[in-house]
């Protein structure tokens, strides 16, 4: 039964994927910027039904930029729930790009990349997005700088924090949690970390019970004189009290 239900979810979800890939193609080029903006986040919340999972919204998400999200990362699904909640553009390591299917869908959701093993190249991203801000993007961080099991919160990097500094832009707290929609217990279906390959994780998350998403979002807040390690430190502080509820 298990196996029957993830076949029948996975194949709409491809079918749903394959969909955006030839509307990034084919219209996105004609469309205007919010009319992408929009699509992109009618796309991700209608994939996030296919996967069986419900989204769950608390607090404000913010209406428009610039502001840079920085929130907590556990899952494949975070891009995809936060995409689903309010458009923004992610930063992401570089390999994304080149991924099948994936890599379209993320470019054309306007991901700016980043190769992390290369200081330089961070910089360039943090100038990259520092302009985004100023231009009046939603840009999202993950400063973790990689999945955790949702249970603990790791260190935040304070480096990508910079572009609100030098943008002169506010930074708002998000934390993202999982939990099964039936008895609100904390999930770690969906994780992906250590030994976890994705497509074993989508596995799991396709043939599990439904779930559902929590967003919660915190006030923005501006750097007011802090430095960028400070004010970092201050926002995971922000992220952990909403992952406590």
């Amino acid at each position: 039964m298990r196996a029957l239900r993830a076949a029948w979810r996975s194949s709409r979800a491809l079918a749903h994927a394959l969909g955006g890939v030839a509307t990034i193609l084919v219209l996105f080029p004609r469309w205007s910027e919010p009319r992408r903006q929009a699509q992109v986040q009618a796309w991700s919340l209608r994939m996030l039904s296919l996967l069986g999972i419900t989204l769950e919204l608390h607090g404000q998400p913010p209406r428009s930029g610039p502001v840079l999200l920085v929130a907590n990362h556990i899952s494949w699904l975070d891009i995809l729930v936060m995409h689903a909640a309010c458009y923004c553009r992610f930063v992401s390591k570089a390999d994304v790009r080149h991924w099948p299917l994936i890599g379209t869908l993320a470019t054309g959701g306007g991901t700016i990349y980043i190769e992390r093993e290369s200081r330089r190249d961070a910089l360039r991203v943090v100038h990259h997005m520092a302009e985004s801000l100023r231009a009046g993007d939603v840009v999202a961080v993950f400063p973790e700088g990689t999945t955790s099991d949702g249970v603990d919160l790791l260190p935040f990097h304070a480096n990508l924090i910079q572009a609100a500094v030098s943008a002169h832009a506010p930074a708002q707290p998000v934390a993202l949690s999982f939990i099964e929609t039936a008895t609100r217990a904390p999930s770690l279906t969906p994780c992906y970390i250590g030994d976890d390959t994705l497509v074993g994780s989508v596995w799991r998350t396709l043939s599990g019970p439904p779930l559902s998403a929590i967003v919660r979002y915190g006030e923005p807040q501006q750097a007011q004189g802090r430095d960028r390690r400070t004010w970092t430190a201050d926002l995971r502080s922000a992220v952990e009290r909403l992952r406590q509820g």
